[in-house]
């Protein structure tokens, strides 16, 4: 018999828990912190996971490190998969701090970016300047995301001042609120000195905010990000995620990984190992 169009993979093998869409995705987000990739490093990596990527971040303030044409084009690839690309939220506060915000987003602008995150990860930015730039990120025609928390070793998350943030930059149109978590992991935000997920807090925090899918979670490190979707699920939006572990943080959503796999869900209730008539 003729073939007429390649085999696929079983949706009950490809996506055990039958639970992840397309892009553009409204749950399960994923966003990936460029820290330095080339052109061609870049090319490999969406031509191989820009399926399951949301969002590019050029990370801290490495956007002028790059020639124009170089981070232009950079941006060129990833839009053409449907990537939110956005520079980190620590050059917007350069700019704020060296009074040239208005030459930033005549470069954002120019250079294509679709997206803007406000923070204040370092620097204090007054509650009116904050909202300021959200609008202006907007009025540009920018997808804006804000960040909550301060990026020094032991800072720690106040509930009723990050619930007044996410109620407010939402408000205002901001698309999510990223908890900081830095490219580390450690020692700041959710995270103990060690890494580890601070339950007591994220239950807090999900019991207060308006709506949990408006959080995004920095989770770099894989244990991380598997206490996550364990105690979440696999909708929670996650970022800072390498661009080496793409791929394998998608296996990890859709229960193809020893450590999720009883997220996937069984075809029915007889269907169990035990039950199985293997032929040989």
């Amino acid at each position: 018999m003729e073939v007429t169009s390649p085999l696929q993979w079983s949706s009950l093998l490809s996506d055990p828990t039958a639970t992840r869409t397309v892009k553009p995705r409204a749950l399960g987000r994923t966003m990936v912190i460029d820290k330095g990739l080339g052109l061609h490093a870049l090319e490999d990596l969406l031509e191989t996971a820009g399926a399951y990527i949301d969002m590019l971040k050029i990370g801290f303030g490495t956007s002028p490190l790059y020639s124009t044409t170089m981070l232009k084009r950079k941006i060129e690839l990833a839009k053409a998969c449907n990537i939110m690309v956005y520079p980190g939220g620590t050059f917007l506060e350069v700019a704020l701090r060296q009074r040239e915000v208005e030459h930033f987003f005549d470069m954002v602008t120019y250079l294509g970016f679709n997206g803007l995150e406000v923070s204040d990860g370092t620097i204090e930015v007054p509650r009116p300047v904050r909202s300021e730039l959200i609008l202006r990120g907007i009025d540009s025609g920018l997808k804006v995301i804000t960040e909550y928390g301060k990026k020094c070793w032991g800072s720690t998350i106040e509930v009723d001042e990050l619930i007044e943030t996410v109620i407010i930059d939402t408000e205002l149109g901001a698309e999510l609120v990223t908890i900081e978590g830095r490219e580390s992991g450690k020692g700041v935000g959710i995270f103990d000195d060690n890494g580890t997920c601070k339950d007591e807090e994220i239950e807090r925090v999900l019991s207060m905010v308006p709506s949990r899918h408006k959080l995004l979670w920095e989770a770099p490190q894989k244990e991380q990000q598997v206490h996550l979707l364990q105690m979440l699920g696999n909708s929670i939006h996650l970022g800072n995620i390498l661009p080496s572990d793409v791929i394998s943080l998608e296996a990890l959503r859709r229960g193809l990984r020893s450590d999720t796999l009883l997220m996937g869900k069984v075809p029915s209730d007889e269907a169990s190992v035990e039950a199985l008539n293997w032929e040989i």
